[in-house]
């Protein structure tokens, strides 16, 4: 009856045990969907410089309505894209936005549309370029002029932005180069 006792308290345990490792993987797993993947975009301006940014994809409509809503800082180097397939004209507002952020409108042939810099805190007041835009990207306010980001300036994502990294994306923008 002892034995029958113990191989039961240890069935028991080895259970427990394995239910909590499921536990911490799961967790694990969920944690590893929430830290989002960042895609490399790159910004050549007309004065001849280049600058990466390592930015997060709001792909789907849900999360193209939440963004950079209720976020406390944007790394200098980091942001959100914004991709629009098919290209429309896009509209942003910066409700429940915690911080100021550049809003880069691109057009389809990669060009920057429009800029609004500084873009404020909890503003109610839509932004946008006015015209169809292949993708919106955001970047922490004031970073555009720092490295003397405007319209015209050339934007390209995924592989084309950094073809000798090894990217395994379907988010590739390369637009054709300036003529």
């Amino acid at each position: 009856m002892i034995r029958v006792a113990s191989l039961f308290v240890l069935a028991l345990l080895t259970a427990c045990q394995g239910g909590k490792a499921d536990k911490e993987r799961d967790a694990s797993n969920i944690s590893a969907a929430r830290t989002p993947a960042l895609l490399p975009v790159v910004i050549r301006t007309a004065a001849g410089s280049a600058h990466r940014f390592d930015v997060e994809v709001a792909r789907t409509p849900q999360e193209q309505d939440k963004g950079l809503m209720f976020r406390k800082e944007i790394a200098a180097d980091g942001g959100m894209l914004f991709p629009m397939d098919p290209p429309r004209t896009a509209s942003f507002w910066m409700k429940d936005t915690l911080v100021p952020l550049d809003m880069l409108f691109i057009h389809t042939d990669g060009t920057i549309a429009f800029v609004k810099a500084q873009a404020q805190p909890y503003a109610r007041e839509p932004i946008s370029a006015g015209v169809p835009v292949a993708a919106v990207l955001e970047l922490r306010g004031g970073r555009a002029a720092e490295l003397g980001i405007g319209e015209g300036d050339r934007v390209s994502w995924g592989g084309c932005a950094v073809p000798t990294d090894k990217l395994t994306t379907d988010l590739n923008f390369c637009p054709a180069p300036a003529r």
